[in-house]
């Protein structure tokens, strides 16, 4: 084994690195993460990023992928990458760059643990049933890092972690950034119509007024689950993914291949639905939205359109989304990070968190010294944005958490 694949020895269990997950049993992985709530800790679409291509050395995405086994079965594990800049993190880290800079630090290579270009919540270290979690847990991060010292890394992060397991690091001594996301709750409607009946009178005639605009535009939508999905339409998902970064220039957030989409209905059919908006008279989609679901959630994942039309995009990424998970009893509907307007939709604004260890004294007291101050500036955007949701007089009450931790 390669240095970077040293084992050591943890009581009754062994620590082993991994360079990707084709060393990892398919198996043995999901034993583990089928149980955790996010889908993007699978081993197919873990495995996938890499098989394609999209996460590679060269990428900028180096997996090392850290394995605890007891004997031969595996007891935890957690998808790590050694990173050389930041893109596709999603948790945007300038700050703390330019503060290294100037402080004279190397602040790449750094150790990163979470779903590449996945900015949704559920991030975690897996372990199998029956052990304890809370020692392992430790156990894992001595690991990391010890690595990251050995190795000159400046330092550890964990983004969009599980709020429960990131409370665990937190104890462990890593620092907590906070963040602002969304989420949309389902508490039981019946339909889409009880989901409008919790608005104002206002927003309610603007929500019916832009799916009605659809009905103008001779749009209409189907929607298809993964072994459902015509073929050549991922391709066209591609396509659509390419035409929306394309728009944001330097801020584009060109990531995937077209193999990783051309593989992903036989590789996660189960995890995958598409929605797919037509127009009057034209054969292929106008538009698509590509989300991802699991257990009780549904998340927001990409989408594109071949050209304008007023109010498509709140239909193809909201509307039907949110119809489809109260057809199917789904709980929650995370509509992915960004977007002021989200909020005039029914998705309210949520924490998140990143959690961070700099193995630089200097920068490590840089970081303490204001992510207090950042951390306050989360919570208030978090309440003001809350303070602004369209809910009639008496809805405001449900699941409010602003954040205050």
């Amino acid at each position: 084994m390669s240095r970077m694949e040293s084992i050591s020895e943890t009581g009754e269990y062994t620590l082993a690195w991994k360079t990707g997950m084709d060393q990892i049993g398919k198996d043995v992985w999901d034993a583990l993460a089928l149980s955790a709530g996010s889908p993007f800790l699978e081993w197919d679409w873990l495995h996938l990023l890499e098989s394609t291509g999209c996460v590679s050395r060269q990428t900028g995405w180096m997996p090392l992928h850290l394995t605890l086994w007891r004997g031969g079965d595996l007891a935890g594990a957690a998808p790590i990458y050694v990173r050389t800049d930041s893109d596709g993190e999603f948790v945007f880290d300038h700050i703390w760059q330019e503060a290294a800079r100037q402080l004279g630090i190397e602040y790449y290579p750094k150790l990163l643990g979470m779903s590449p270009f996945t900015p949704m919540p559920g991030y975690r270290f897996l372990f199998a049933p029956g052990h304890e979690e809370e020692s392992l847990t430790k156990s894992m991060l001595y690991a990391v890092d010890r690595l990251c010292q050995r190795a000159g890394f400046s330092g550890a992060h964990f983004h969009f972690v599980d709020a429960e397991w990131g409370a665990r690091v937190r104890r462990a001594g890593y620092g907590v950034w906070q963040h602002q996301g969304f989420i949309w709750e389902n508490p039981g409607y019946r339909d889409f119509e009880d989901f409008l009946s919790r608005f104002t009178s206002r927003q309610r005639k603007t929500i019916r007024r832009e799916r009605k605009a659809m009905r103008d535009s001779g749009v209409s939508f189907s929607l298809y689950s993964g072994d459902q999905i015509p073929h050549g339409y991922m391709d066209l998902m591609y396509n659509f993914y390419l035409r929306t970064n394309r728009q944001y220039g330097p801020w584009a957030c060109l990531h995937l291949n077209r193999a990783f989409f051309w593989e992903l209905p036989e590789r996660c059919p189960s995890r995958l639905l598409l929605v797919c908006a037509y127009q009057e008279g034209e054969e292929d989609p106008v538009a698509m939205a590509l989300l991802v679901h699991k257990g009780p959630k549904l998340y927001g994942r990409y989408w594109g359109c071949r050209k304008e039309i007023p109010y498509l995009h709140f239909n193809t990424c909201f509307y039907q989304p949110i119809e489809w998970a109260i057809r199917n009893g789904l709980g929650s509907f995370d509509p992915g990070i960004g977007g002021a307007h989200k909020h005039r939709r029914g998705f309210r604004p949520v924490p998140q968190y990143s959690l961070h260890n700099f193995f630089s004294p200097l920068l490590q007291q840089v970081f303490q010294t204001y992510v207090p101050e950042l951390n306050r500036m989360a919570r208030q955007r978090i309440r003001s944005i809350g303070e602004e949701m369209p809910w009639r007089q008496g809805e405001g009450d449900r699941s409010q958490d602003t954040g205050d931790r």
